[in-house]
């Protein structure tokens, strides 16, 4: 009876054997980073927006006693009516909304969250040098999906979770957890530098920041 080899198989096992043959010795990385960089809460919290609207995304300040009044007043202001939320999320968040909230879980099926109108989530880390946010799927965060598939995302970030630079952000993540980079509303350019949106993810991107979190 003759085996059959996947190609998978094949490709792994020709690695395998270069690597067997190979006599160079191992490369050593330089790993010398700028880290322990700081900047006051003023100055980070301006530089982090800065990054955020060049990015097209938009910007909400607030304290940590008015979010769930600023995430109400964004999603009235982008007319969304079913919003969909990680199970971890906190719900006082959506205490002020009037409309319909759904619960996302596992079950389901990533074509189905196309029939809501937007999602609210937490998030882990963010860097202000470069605007980007950072998921890793903790339950105030949920799956990568539900942060991808919804036109609009809402996303809360505490101020102190804001870093300035990048690995001062990498160095807070746990590395076994999937991480979501964002930096603001999905978009891509085409041929002619003709810039579209939503291709990848959200269209639109409403950053709300606890400013005293």
């Amino acid at each position: 009876m003759t085996e059959t080899v996947t190609a998978r198989e094949t490709v792994l096992g020709r690695v395998r054997d270069a690597l067997a043959l190979s006599r160079a010795p191992e490369v050593a990385v330089p790993r010398a980073y700028r880290t322990g960089r700081t900047l006051p809460d003023e100055e980070r919290l301006a530089l982090f927006t800065d990054r955020l609207v060049d990015y097209k995304a938009r910007v909400h300040p607030c304290t940590a006693d008015r979010t769930a009044a600023v995430v109400a007043e964004v999603l009235r202001e982008r007319g969304a009516r079913r919003v969909g939320v990680p199970a971890g999320l906190d719900p006082a968040w959506l205490g002020a909304y009037d409309g319909e909230v759904r619960k996302d879980s596992a079950d389901i099926p990533a074509p189905a969250l196309d029939a809501l109108d937007a999602v609210v989530t937490a998030s882990a880390v963010s860097c202000a040098e470069t605007g980007t946010i950072f998921l890793d799927g903790s339950s105030d965060q949920g799956r990568r999906a539900l942060s991808l598939v919804p036109d609009l995302h809402v996303c809360v970030v505490d101020l102190s979770s804001v870093t300035v630079g990048v690995p001062e952000a990498v160095a807070r993540l746990v590395p076994e957890r999937p991480t979501t980079l964002i930096s603001g509303p999905s978009a891509t350019s085409d041929i002619e530098l003709e810039r579209v949106e939503g291709v990848h993810g959200p269209r639109t991107l409403d950053v709300v920041i606890r400013t005293d979190v």
